[in-house]
């Protein structure tokens, strides 16, 4: 019982990983722009994750950890920063390797702004709410820099797509850990709405996670191009 959050991290990462030398997709080249990517993006998360077991905005259940951890947090949840955004990113390499083509890369700065806009209203009642205030306040402030500021490379509309496809198996994965539940949620610091088992929160901060990485992963991949062409 104590090894299913352990399970659950190799699971995510196991066909990502093992899929990683198709030979369409050449995954494992891209190895030196996702593991930046991945570690920036970690340690930014892993202080929100600290700060919010501090405030006891969650806590995990030690019936389904090791017992190994730093300052309350536990080794499972740190490799949960590793295994995600690899398999994200995975999912997105994927699509843009089989399905180049993308018809709806018109749309992606008005999908961006509607989601601002959603930020700004949840913000507007959620304020007072450790969880939706971070959270939604996180993702807003890096969509806005992404669509707004960013203005060297554009994917977005890649993003989206990646997007839609990790809710597939962020539904398992999450859906599991927030049932059984490994990961307990004080619902005094968020919205109180779920979709089964899963806070709406969580759907937004998987975009925020997915977003930094993509956009550190293609900043890297940038930077290298740039150089290699100078």
């Amino acid at each position: 019982m104590k090894y299913i959050y352990l399970l659950i991290n190799i699971g995510v990462i196991l066909f990502p990983f093992a899929l990683s030398f198709d030979k369409k997709v050449h995954f494992y080249s891209k190895w030196k722009f996702v593991l930046p990517a991945i570690l920036i993006t970690g340690v930014v998360f892993l202080i929100w994750d600290l700060l919010f077991v501090k405030l006891h905005v969650w806590s995990f259940n030690p019936k389904y950890i090791i017992g190994i951890g730093l300052y309350g947090l536990p080794l499972e949840e740190m490799l949960f920063f590793l295994t995600v955004p690899y398999a994200c990113i995975f999912i997105y390499e994927c699509l843009n390797a089989y399905f180049p083509a993308n018809t709806l890369q018109k749309y992606s700065l008005a999908v961006s702004n509607l989601f601002l806009g959603l930020c700004l209203a949840i913000l507007f009642f959620g304020y007072n709410r450790w969880y939706t205030l971070i959270n939604f306040g996180f993702l807003f402030f890096v969509l806005a820099y992404v669509e707004y500021v960013n203005l060297e490379f554009r994917f977005m509309y890649k993003f989206f797509r990646a997007y839609l496809v990790s809710l597939i198996p962020f539904y398992i994965v999450n859906g599991y850990l927030t049932s059984i539940p490994v990961v307990i949620y004080n619902n005094q610091e968020n919205l109180g709405f779920r979709v089964g088992t899963i806070p709406l929160e969580d759907h937004f901060y998987l975009m925020g996670l997915l977003l930094l990485n993509i956009y550190l992963y293609e900043y890297f991949k940038s930077k290298s191009s740039k150089t290699f062409a100078a």
